[in-house]
């Protein structure tokens, strides 16, 4: 499995980041849905790590649940600046940043969990990213990474778009961004077993579901 990844998906700044913000924000309930599942894991006060958080709606909705350090880490301008306009809309405290997934501006042991949903397809570095996560974490931390499986079928992903209450355009707009861009640049679970066997974490859990899967890594 190769370390490097040539195609570094769709750059989201400008009017792209901002349509991609509109848009998601009617999935809203995918986020406090995924929030509410994070928060059982951590204990109050628990300093976590949203890696390519965009619009930064998952750190909203957590921190909407309890006392949290929340931090996000995006490598577009335009989704920092999307996303603390948002918390601060929202009167929650959340710390957004700009950076690189695989080279994380963090020291050694900073959180006590990372999280990195529909962004690590992207990555350009995919295992060095991995191996981010393990150095940033605390000794029993968890990783969890949410991604589309390359294998998704065309049914399933219609019916997942159904469930976001799009309009006719951004619908159609949805439904080409998964078939031209996002199946393209999906991984497969056996790619993310090869990419975490080559990391600290040596192996980890992969739950199938959906469109996508879940991966825990515990350090």
């Amino acid at each position: 499995m190769t370390t490097t990844k040539a195609y570094k998906g769709f750059p989201m700044e400008g009017m792209i980041a901002s349509w991609y913000a509109k848009t998601t924000l009617k999935d809203v309930s995918r986020h406090k849905s995924m929030a509410q599942q994070v928060a059982g894991r951590i204990k109050p006060g628990a300093s976590v790590l949203e890696i390519a958080p965009g619009p930064g709606y998952f750190c909203i909705e957590l921190a909407k649940l309890g006392h949290y350090q929340i931090t996000g880490l995006d490598i577009s301008r335009s989704f920092v600046d999307i996303a603390r306009r948002k918390a601060a809309a929202a009167g929650v405290q959340a710390d957004f940043r700009l950076g690189n997934a695989s080279a994380m501006p963090f020291e050694d042991g900073s959180f006590d969990l990372t999280f990195c949903q529909a962004a690590f397809k992207n990555f350009a570095e995919p295992v060095k990213a991995m191996a981010e996560m393990y150095r940033v974490l605390r000794p029993h931390g968890t990783a969890i990474i949410v991604d589309l499986r390359r294998d998704a079928t065309q049914a399933e992903i219609d019916r997942e778009i159904g469930k976001m209450h799009l309009g006719f355009t951004d619908r159609l707009m949805t439904k080409w961004t998964f078939q031209q861009m996002l199946l393209k640049s999906a991984y497969s679970v056996s790619d993310i077993e090869s990419m975490v066997a080559q990391t600290p974490f040596g192996r980890g859990h992969i739950d199938v579901g959906n469109v996508g899967f879940q991966v825990s890594l515990e350090k």
